[in-house]
């Protein structure tokens, strides 16, 4: 008698994008994966689009969980894995709900980590949505220097058939399948994060254990890259500098880590000077003070969702020009 295929959660976190989401379900829907394997829970963040009610008329098989408002990125992803926990299941998959799946990924993440058990995390080949043939992101390393992160192979052609499975540093969030004994080993997304290096500290605490964390190129995904909050908006300058304070005091420790957070706030600060000697019009002073107010908050420990404060500095109109 064959072993039955392994029982999976994927959880697809959503915000006020409705469209996305129903995309995202529709690739779900169509993977060549035993049905009654898989259970698709959407966690809606507080959505003011109709988000929940057109999912459930759509997949009334989808479990839609709804926040009563934005928890972010890591406690919103948390209230479906702790619901998924709850069940049977060997594995949990974060997916973002503005990705669209190959048929065949989630069957190409198993075979790579069902027969290995020390591996505890995998991770698919992220490809932009557009165009479909470039690499955004085939898993992640840190750098030399212990604030730095590199996407592997972004940017280059998707010309590679024959890939080996191999060993990176952390998975994007945005498709990260993960072992149901890992989270019970290391817990779930530390929310003090919000948005933005959650991932990274989840799979650094997992090596750290002991578990192996593997990129599987034959396993795909297309990302429509920054649809939430754009690649360079004030919101996105506080949250990454604010944590990466945050996920270097976690995860570095005695000289190593007094020199990466020096560095780090010498290289902000260089930042914040250069926004403020060229602000381009004022369109750069917004994100100057978001990074100001991200060294303040991250030297007073205030973590989690953003301030009134904060919001209202990136939400201002840009500063004219004097």
């Amino acid at each position: 008698m064959s072993k039955p295929a392994p029982t999976i959660a994927i959880i697809v976190l959503t915000w006020n994008q409705r469209d996305l989401t129903l995309d995202c379900l529709a690739s779900i829907a169509a993977m060549e994966y035993p049905i009654e394997r898989i259970q698709t829970i959407v966690v809606d963040n507080g959505s003011q689009d109709d988000t929940a009610s057109a999912i459930r008329a759509q997949y009334p098989d989808v479990t839609v969980l709804e926040n009563v408002e934005n928890l972010g990125f890591a406690a919103g992803n948390n209230v479906g894995i702790h619901y998924a926990l709850q069940g049977d299941v060997d594995y949990i998959m974060l997916l973002n709900n503005d990705t669209i799946v190959d048929v065949q990924m989630l069957a190409q993440l198993l075979a790579v980590i069902e027969p290995q058990p020390d591996v505890g995390i995998v991770g698919p080949k992220m490809l932009y949505f557009e165009p479909p043939d470039v690499i955004w992101c085939a898993g992640n390393r840190f750098g030399r220097r212990p604030w730095i992160t590199e996407r592997l192979q972004a940017e280059q052609q998707d010309v590679a058939r024959d890939e080996a499975p191999n060993e990176v540093d952390y998975i994007t969030a945005c498709g990260i399948l993960v072992r149901r004994a890992v989270i019970d080993h290391v817990g779930v997304l530390d929310p003090r994060f919000f948005i933005y290096y959650e991932e990274s500290d989840w799979c650094f605490r997992a090596r750290r254990a002991g578990w192996r964390i593997l990129y599987a190129p034959r396993a795909r995904l297309w990302h429509k890259v920054s649809a939430a909050m754009g690649t360079t908006s004030p919101a996105t300058d506080y949250y990454m500098n604010r944590n990466l304070y945050l996920f270097l005091a976690k995860n570095r420790s005695g000289l190593n880590r007094a020199y990466a957070l020096t560095a780090v706030f010498g290289r902000q600060l260089l930042a914040i000077a250069a926004y403020t000697a060229k602000p381009r019009g004022g369109r750069r002073t917004r994100n100057r003070n978001a990074r100001l107010l991200a060294i303040r908050d991250a030297l007073i420990g205030r973590w989690g969702k953003m301030g009134a404060d904060i919001e209202q500095v990136c939400n201002s109109s840009p500063s004219p020009k004097v």
